[in-house]
């Protein structure tokens, strides 16, 4: 008996970026923080997709597109888990996992009101004091700012 099966196929990117291990509920977050919404590149995503790590998984496609390391490390707070694959002529030449830094300075805001950060123009500074699960310490007024109450710039 033969099996007629359906599939979808997304069409390969010549160059760019493939961010993949997204958890699923983080897709919108990972397009907001990287300003997706509002560039002219071809971008594909999907959502919602198996995984056998996180049970749940996004991905997304970026043509010509190549992150800067404060770009990734933005990622690597809202998504820890996500893996970016390089591509370039069709090929991928580079795969990396994102890595959460010990350090992150001016990508994300203190959760404190009365901080200086939130008060003058100050750059933020944060030691990560807890991963995957993230925790930042603030440099300026001590107060820890957690997963749940993460805002990226």
């Amino acid at each position: 008996m033969k099996k007629d099966r359906k599939h979808l196929s997304v069409s390969a990117i010549k160059d760019g970026t493939v961010i993949d291990h997204i958890p699923a509920e983080k897709l919108f977050n990972v397009i907001s923080i990287l300003g997706l919404d509002s560039i002219p590149n071809q971008i594909t995503f999907g959502t919602n997709l198996e995984s056998k790590k996180l049970g749940r998984k996004a991905i997304i496609k970026i043509a010509d597109k190549f992150f800067k390391e404060t770009e990734i490390n933005k990622i690597a707070l809202i998504a820890p888990t996500a893996k970016l694959n390089i591509i370039r002529d069709y090929e991928v030449v580079d795969k990396r996992q994102v890595e959460v830094p010990d350090e992150i300075i001016g990508i994300a805001r203190c959760m404190n009101p009365k901080c200086i950060t939130n008060n003058d123009s100050v750059i933020t500074r944060f030691r990560v004091i807890s991963k995957p699960r993230i925790s930042l310490r603030c440099h300026y007024c001590e107060k820890i700012t957690d997963q749940e109450h993460l805002e990226i710039l």
